[in-house]
């Protein structure tokens, strides 16, 4: 083999190693840039999902203090049902306490006559009545 053709050789293979360096390069950029987009994909979905979490824990403070509430009710019913048999109700001011909107009335509203509507198995209708006189008297309040 003469000088020249180890020179073309030499040259030849200068040729392939930068071929194969920029073919790297080029790859690494491509690799690169796809793991970017997975980060920022990541991210946004990570905070969706801190964002989900924080209304999950205010929506369980909210049903927390919803069953406060009803537990409060209810053991006022008891009390008053056993130091009088002759089945007093409720009075309305106490179903609709902690109300501040004409929205959170009606919430509370809807959700009274759910658990005392009559044909319920803890329905009256005697608190129903109430339910619905205090209820009248707020939402002229909230207009």
């Amino acid at each position: 083999m003469t000088l020249e053709d180890e020179r073309r050789a030499l040259e030849e293979q200068r040729r392939q190693l930068e071929h194969d360096r920029q073919e790297f390069t080029r790859r690494m950029q491509i690799e690169d840039r796809r793991l970017e987009q997975q980060q920022k994909l990541f991210d946004m979905k990570f905070k969706i999902l801190e964002e989900e979490l924080v209304k999950l824990a205010s929506e369980k403070q909210q049903v927390e203090k919803q069953k406060e509430f009803y537990s409060h009710v209810t053991d006022y019913e008891k009390r008053n049902m056993q130091g009088n048999s002759s089945g007093n109700v409720v009075k309305g001011e106490l179903f609709f306490s902690g109300v501040g909107s004409k929205q959170s009335l009606k919430k509370r509203y809807k959700d009274l006559i759910k658990i005392y509507h009559p044909d319920n198995l803890d329905g009256d209708h005697n608190t129903i009545q109430e339910i619905n006189r205090e209820y009248d008297h707020l939402s002229k309040v909230f207009v």
